[in-house]
């Protein structure tokens, strides 16, 4: 009997593991990266160029997610809807992903995947059925095409606001690098940089340029191919003029005095393995994508030298972008923390599902109730900065945090680069650090 029961568990096993590996078809790679080839999304009283605002949000409330619609709902802001558009990701992702994807398979436990080179590890259409169908869509995310193989934020405001009275108390000037060592698609060399005796996946660096008080601090963070090695974080203050290694707990601290994390960065920022992935369904929601070119922009304040201009922000205490909103599909995820200490009890992510990219993000505290509201609106990269185009990244092109219990929030402005020379492998270093604090 015994016998019976452990060849049937280890046929099933290995049928699931197949299942996993097997060929991917034409037709999900089109489904997966190019939804709207044949048809947009519609909903019922939802057309582009109107304006939603607390006297028709209860109309059109299954297409936003609970924080938008609350802030619509009581009056804090309204939004415009615009065309839903493509946003197509490079060639060389998707060509990756046709040759790579089908030999790819989820490991024993979470934060295992064995056979992913490049490209999106799993895009087949995710189902309720599969009980790790959030771990596979998490994985898209992390191996997605966010930044694309190396760019730059260059440079990045940061403004501390009082939600209630629009005071802006704090303005924080960086530049942030991003840098991927594997899965590399299009710039070269691809699909890794060698010798990486380390095995990093990527970095993240990070420099602030005003205001004085915090000038040259610097964030360094090298994440492992091996998702189940902690990252190193290094923290370079530059009135202390040293480098120290952050603990784990401090990537959920607030990051100098923000309502950010450095856990939230770009939607989620940290491991597979530190969270339980649930996935809660698709459907069609409206999301901040636009083009940028065709906003009503930044006028007043950090206009560059050479014309470019930041997205503008306003409605209640500045914290919401002047942005427009696209009729999306969405793929909905809840993470929720592996440590039972830690800060949060969930985040609910709404994930763009073409790009993989996370526009909307809602964090609750540790009670269950709502703390923070993440946007980050994101610009089609053909209508943005010329040395954009043609890339196939989704551009981060504004963000709010906004602590809804403390009615206060945390914007940023982009100014978004697609270019490696930018990016040298140098600068993801601890001798960087050092270097350019000196």
């Amino acid at each position: 009997m015994f016998k019976k029961v452990f060849l049937a568990a280890a046929l099933t096993a290995a049928s699931i593991s197949v299942a996993q590996a097997e060929a991917v078809s034409e037709e999900v790679i089109q489904n997966s990266f190019y939804p709207y080839a044949n048809s947009l999304p519609n909903a019922e009283g939802i057309k582009p160029g109107m304006v939603i605002d607390a006297g028709n949000v209860e109309t059109v409330k299954a297409y936003l997610d609970p924080a938008m619609y609350q802030f619509i709902k009581n009056g804090d802001t309204t939004i415009k809807v615009g065309a839903t558009t493509s946003f197509d990701l490079h060639a060389s992702y998707v060509d990756a992903t046709r040759s790579h994807a089908g030999s790819t398979k989820l490991g024993d436990q979470s934060g295992q995947i064995e056979g992913s080179v490049a490209g999106r590890p799993f895009p087949q259409e995710p189902s309720l059925d599969d009980p790790r169908a959030g771990e596979k869509l998490a994985w898209n995310y992390k191996y997605g095409y966010n930044w694309g193989d190396s760019a730059v934020i260059m440079p990045f405001y940061w403004k501390y606001r009082a939600m209630n009275t629009g005071k802006v108390e704090r303005t924080v000037k960086f530049n942030f690098h991003f840098l991927n060592y594997t899965h590399r698609t299009q710039q070269t060399p691809v699909p890794e940089i060698t010798p990486n005796p380390s095995g990093l996946f990527r970095g993240i660096y990070v420099q602030v340029l005003e205001p004085f008080d915090i000038k040259n601090t610097q964030l360094l963070i090298q994440r492992f191919e091996d998702d189940l090695k902690r990252d190193n974080a290094y923290l370079y203050l530059g009135f202390q003029r040293r480098v120290r290694r952050l603990s784990t707990g401090q990537v959920t601290d607030s990051f100098l005095g923000s309502d950010l994390m450095i856990e939230d960065f770009e939607g989620y920022n940290g491991r597979i393995s530190d969270m339980e992935w649930t996935y809660k369904g698709s459907k069609n929601m409206l999301l901040p994508m636009f083009n940028h070119n065709d906003l009503t922009l930044d006028q007043e304040t950090h206009a560059d030298d050479d014309g470019y201009q930041v997205v503008a922000f306003g409605d209640k205490g500045g914290c919401f972008p002047q942005i427009t909103w696209q009729l999306r599909k969405v793929y909905v995820l809840e993470s929720d923390p592996v440590d039972p200490n830690h800060p949060i009890s969930k985040r609910e992510h709404y994930i763009d599902a073409q790009t993989f990219t996370i526009p909307r993000n809602i964090t609750y505290d540790r009670k269950g109730d709502m703390w923070k509201s993440w946007l980050i609106g994101q610009s089609h990269p053909d209508h943005h900065l010329p040395q954009n185009k043609g890339t196939g990244v989704s551009i981060d092109d504004a963000f709010s945090m906004i602590d809804v219990q403390a009615d206060h929030c945390t914007t940023g402005q982009f100014k978004g680069i697609v270019d490696p020379v930018l990016t040298p492998e140098s600068k993801m270093t601890v001798q960087n650090l050092r270097a350019s604090g000196a």
